[in-house]
């Protein structure tokens, strides 16, 4: 077993220990927490909660298992397990149907703006320093 630079032990965790199994909604649990990012795993019911986000920060998602319906700013996305996304800040979302066997896991990012990203536009199509992709 490695050792930090304190000594203590590292010890692993597993995202699949202890899942709640709540009737409704999700569940959110804190994994990390360093200055502004935030890393956490989230457990979702069979029966999202219809709660619409607008976020003033980035969240790139894992869905770990299950399968699940969002809607991002209007549009139906579809994801099974192994599929990621990044929601732009200010991206309207909300999960619309999520598996019930097995139940939905996901890791979640929050990811702050940087300071030069909150004056864009929010085009995700053009990469920095270049034009628009097509």
């Amino acid at each position: 077993m490695a050792a930090s630079s304190q000594g203590a032990s590292i010890v692993p965790a597993s995202l699949f220990d202890a899942l709640p199994m709540q009737e409704t909604g999700e569940q959110l649990d804190t994994l990390i927490r360093r200055g502004d990012v935030h890393i956490e795993r989230i457990v979702s019911s069979p029966r999202p909660e219809p709660v619409r986000y607008d976020q003033a920060h980035d969240e790139w998602v894992l869905l770990l298992q299950g399968q699940a319906t969002l809607e991002l700013a209007g549009e139906e996305v579809q994801l099974a397990a192994g599929n990621h996304l990044l929601i732009p800040a200010h991206c309207p979302h909300r999960v619309l149907a999520t598996s019930e066997t097995p139940r939905c896991v996901w890791l979640a990012v929050h990811i702050p703006l940087a300071p030069d990203a909150a004056q864009s536009t929010g085009d995700l199509s053009t990469p920095p320093g270049g034009s628009p992709t097509a």
